[in-house]
Parts: structure tokens; sequence; C-alpha cells
């Protein structure tokens, strides 16, 4: 109820902002044979202005002119031809430049001997591209996601003529061969691998006839993640409570999704059980300590967002009210969005997915609460400001360390991925 008030408001807004930076990209076209690169750029970020402020000049004054180059033609791609100026689109256009763009590149694996030095096309045949391994992952989510939610808004075609490149029985072999290297247990855990059984969920919610073929290509990978994060959660003494990949509660939350929807009852009962083990005691979380300098996930959040998945609605309640005892109907200001500095910058950029998280997490912990919860107002603002504070970074984000992977983070947002 209270979603479709807050949707409406900052869709008329956004359409705008797309409007804005459509018309913005067809000049540049016309005269880009007259003018450099960087005016181009200049053109393109002046016209994002008009409806949003929180790019510092010193910032574009700084850009290398790699990096300018990199921002302009992400930029252009996300926003050309957008069929009928929806945020659908600006999100899937997002994806489909970076899945199989394969540099710049961070690989993150163990290196045992010099065969293990390879190009990121050949050690991840499937997921070389925007810019990690775990960000084309959910680049590949976003665009299924895309195609079961607003296949209309969309190039179709497209994303299905992206995903068969990618989602190949060869491809997933050499990507199974890259994971299964010696000392490399913990590769992309949990993080990445919590986001591959999220686009498995996906798959197995789509009624498109490629989805069938394209979830039993990866099934071979699947089985091995699930293999590899049960056998790892009985020795998984403590939860991991940091704002970055290693989380454990946003991972324990998509898996606990994919669990219930692929209807595997040995892994849900599994990680039900470690989740109560881990959390269920926890009281009086310090709220107040966040956000750490470049955090992208919420710990006290996202440990929130995940035991509504596990506990009754009377007992969560309870449990809430332990653990954020500041969280009444008076509080005022209980979460301020927070702030980039400096968006060629990975990992200060990651506060802008802080804000949408955080956004998708709240939505989540009150829709677990009960009508006419005295806390509901209080949330629903915190809500309310994160997600502006987030959407408008996505919108007008001018650089390829936000734009690779901001884009999956909004999907989840503004689809409800989390509730749905």
């Amino acid at each position: 109820m209270y979603r479709a008030a807050l949707y409406s408001k900052r869709l008329s807004l956004y359409i705008g902002d797309i409007l804005l930076i459509d018309k913005t990209h067809k000049i540049m076209i016309k005269i880009k044979n007259v003018v450099s690169c960087t005016v181009a750029f200049v053109t393109a970020f002046a016209a994002h202005t008009a409806f949003a402020t929180s790019t510092s000049t010193v910032e574009i004054a700084n850009t290398s002119n790699t990096s300018i180059n990199q921002a302009a033609d992400a930029t252009a791609t996300a926003n050309a031809d957008v069929p009928n100026n929806n945020y659908e689109s600006v999100f899937a256009n997002l994806a489909l430049h970076c899945i199989h763009q394969e540099f710049p590149n961070v690989v993150k694996h163990m290196m045992n001997n010099g065969d293990d030095v390879k190009a990121p096309n050949q050690l991840y045949p499937s997921f070389y591209g925007c810019l990690d391994w775990h960000s084309s992952v959910h680049g590949h989510w976003l665009l299924v996601r895309m195609l079961n939610t607003a296949q209309d808004a969309v190039d179709k075609d497209e994303i299905i003529e992206k995903l068969n490149i990618s989602f190949t029985p060869k491809n997933i072999q050499g990507e199974l061969t890259s994971l299964k290297r010696e000392n490399n247990a913990s590769f992309e855990r949990p993080y990445g691998l919590a986001w591959f059984l999220q686009l498995t969920a996906e798959l197995r919610q789509s009624s498109l006839p490629e989805a069938t073929k394209w979830l039993n290509t990866l099934r071979p990978l699947e089985d091995e993640i699930v293999a590899r994060v049960s056998a790892w959660l009985p020795k998984l003494a403590y939860p991991i409570r940091t704002g970055e990949h290693s989380q454990t509660a946003f991972a324990f939350g998509l898996m606990l999704d994919w669990a219930k929807t692929a209807g595997n009852k040995e892994f849900e009962a599994l990680l039900t059980s470690r989740v109560k083990d881990y959390y269920q005691d926890d009281t009086q979380c310090p709220l107040a300590y966040e956000p750490s300098g470049q955090d992208f996930l919420s710990p006290c959040l996202a440990e929130a967002d995940l035991m509504r998945r596990v506990m009754s609605k009377k007992d969560y309640s309870q449990w809430l009210s332990a653990f954020f005892p500041s969280l009444t109907a008076r509080t005022s200001n209980w979460l301020a969005p927070a702030t980039v500095t400096d968006k060629t910058d990975g990992k200060l950029a990651h506060l802008d997915g802080l804000n949408i998280s955080r956004a998708w997490m709240i939505e989540g912990i009150m829709q677990a609460l009960p009508e006419g919860d005295k806390r509901l107002p209080v949330l629903k603002k915190a809500l309310s400001s994160h997600r502006e504070a987030g959407l408008n970074a996505v919108f007008g984000d001018m650089h390829y360390m936000g734009s690779h992977w901001l884009g999956s983070f909004a999907s989840y947002l503004e689809t409800q991925r989390g509730l749905n």
C-alpha cells in the first residue's frame, strides 16, 4: 500500500531523468565527429545535473581519460534507445553492456601454479564480465529477472542471445574446472555462490522455453555449490558480520529463498538450523556503528531481514524489539542514507549499493511486522529516503565502478525480489 505512493512519486522523476539522458545521448551522437569524448561526457553530465547533484565537480575534473571513456560508453549503452522510457530497460542495458566485457577485471582465486594464470574468459567462460565473477553472476540474474517481470519493456531477443552465449555446457564445464582447483574451497563464498543460486531460482520461476535449457546447463555448477555450502555450514563456528562480500546474513537469505524455490528441504533445514544458532539470541545490534566506509550491505539490517524468513510474525516482532530497542513509534531520523564521495573508487562507491540494499531490507522487515505496528511509519520514512538516494545513484551514475553492479541491486529492490 505504502509502496504505490512511493513508486508513483519517484517513477515520474526517474522517467524524466531517462528522457533527459536519452535526448542528450542523441545529441552526443550527432556531434561526436565535432567534439572530443571528454566534451561529450561533460555534456551528458550537465544534463544529468538537472535532476541529480550527487556527483561533485571535483570528481569529474579528476577522472582519468580512460575512466571518462568507460563511463560515457556505459551510460550511453545503458540509456540509448530506451523503449517506453522504462526503468527496466535501463537496468537491463547496464547488464547487457558488461556481461561480456572482459576488461577491466578483478580475478580472485588461488593460484597453485603457472597454469592458473589465464585470461578471465579462459578461467570463467560464463562469468568473466562485469569486473568480477559475482557481479557477472548477478548481472545474468538481472537479465533473467527482467525477462520474468518486464519482458515487454526490454529487448527480449538481445537478452536471450546474450544468455545463450553464456550458458553452454562447455562454458559451465570450464567454470567447474576453475571452481574445483586445489586450495579453492572458499571461492566466492558466500556472496557469489548465493547469487548463483538466486540465478537458478529465477530460472526455475521462468515461463520462457529457454529457461529450462539454461537451468539444465547450469545444474552441474549448482549441485557443486550446494554441496560446498552444505559441507561448510557445520564447520562455520560463527556468523560473519561484515558489510561486504563475506557477510553471511545476506547470503543466507538468498540461499534460503533458493532452497524454497528449488524444493530442497534438506538444505533448507540445515540452513534454517544454522541461522537460528547464529542469530536468534542476538540483541541490541549496534546500528549506530554503521556504515563502515566501504559497506554495501548493512550487518544489522541484513540480519533482521534474514530472521523474518525463519520466524513467525509474532516471534519476529518480539525478536526485533530486542534487536532494535531504539526503534519505536517515537524514533526520529532512525537511519540516514550514506553519502558517496568518489564514484570512481570502487570501494567507496559501495555506499550507493548500501542505500539500495538497506531499502529492500527495511521493506522486508516491514512486511514481516503485523499490520498497525507502531514502528511502521518510522521504517517507511527510512525506506523512502534510502530508496531515493540509491536509485538516484543508479540513474545518475557515470562510472563503471558503479554501473557494472548497481543495476542488479536496483532490480532486486524495484521488483521486490526479496518479497516475491
